[in-house]
């Protein structure tokens, strides 16, 4: 009967995930000293839910989409050479702050290697092969943010150990006895999302925060046609093609907390509000980008 129970949830997504992040914004408005407490299970929930998605996706087959090298060039190009362009045109449209700055730079120009899987499946895209590429984007994106930035990469280090191998190490361990799992992928995404707002939320400022949003509205925008162009550069099929849109949109916002929370809170709540501001967009996403890529 649960198993049953939670599979079902699937064809309510969208709603269970805007009661999440509503839940967290009440229970982190409600009980602020609780917020430290949510913080910790940040990491742990993430890994649950990557676990589960890896789960979906054989060794064998992750080997074989690893050598789709139209796939995963144009992955790397539109978040590597695309995305970067595009956040250097808004630089001049961002706040003075440079916390804030800092945030917008260091939320945009990582993509996503968690919810990508989830939404972009859900627009019908090839999911798993943007899934075989998660650890290349990850590694890669390691290696760039010093130049972006000139910080640190030790706590991207620790995320891709702690987010990305022990996952993909316990999935593939377990993989012949565990498949039946992946019917939590919806109820560890909605944790995901409550654990992170119920965290932050009292912490944002909506006064320092608000001249974010529109940028983060109109990277969105912009990145929905820049996907679909590199899409078609590299002419890829449709489902590859709505894959490429999604990570090129998706950006690392939950992975990144821990480096964002070790710079200073207003660059947490900046890269907080980046999440709210997409999750909301992931849901037009997947309604729309089916009609952009057909």
């Amino acid at each position: 009967m649960l198993p049953a129970a939670l599979a079902g949830l699937n064809r309510y997504q969208v709603a269970v995930y805007l009661g999440a992040i509503a839940a967290g914004a009440a229970i982190g408005r409600a009980a602020p000293e609780a917020g430290p407490g949510f913080s910790h299970a940040i990491n742990p929930v993430l890994a649950a839910l990557l676990y589960v998605t890896f789960l979906q996706v054989p060794a064998r087959e992750l080997a074989r989409s690893l050598r789709d090298g139209r796939f995963l060039g144009a992955a790397l190009v539109v978040n590597f050479v695309v995305v970067p362009l595009v956040v250097a045109a808004m630089v001049p449209f961002l706040p003075g702050d440079s916390s804030t700055r800092t945030g917008v730079l260091l939320v945009l120009l990582c993509p996503c290697v968690d919810y990508v899987i989830v939404f972009s499946g859900l627009a019908g895209a090839d999911n798993r092969r943007l899934l075989a590429a998660t650890p290349l984007l990850l590694i890669v994106q390691m290696a760039l943010l010093p130049v972006f930035l000139g910080g640190s990469t030790g706590p991207l280090a620790r995320a891709f150990l702690t987010l990305i191998v022990i996952p993909l190490a316990l999935a593939w361990a377990t993989h012949k006895w565990a498949r039946r799992l992946d019917v939590l992928s919806v109820p560890l995404m909605a944790a995901t999302l409550l654990v992170v707002v119920a965290s932050q939320i009292a912490r944002i400022s909506f006064a320092e925060v608000a001249a974010v949003v529109p940028c983060y509205v109109l990277f969105l925008v912009v990145m929905a046609f820049a996907g679909l162009g590199v899409a078609r550069l590299f002419r890829l099929d449709v489902p590859a093609g709505r894959a490429v849109v999604f990570t090129g949109a998706t950006r690392n916002s939950l992975v990144v907390l821990p480096l964002a929370l070790a710079l200073s809170p207003i660059v947490a709540a900046v890269v907080v509000t980046q999440t709210l501001v997409e999750v909301l967009g992931m849901l037009a996403y997947v309604r729309l980008v089916p009609r952009l890529v057909r």
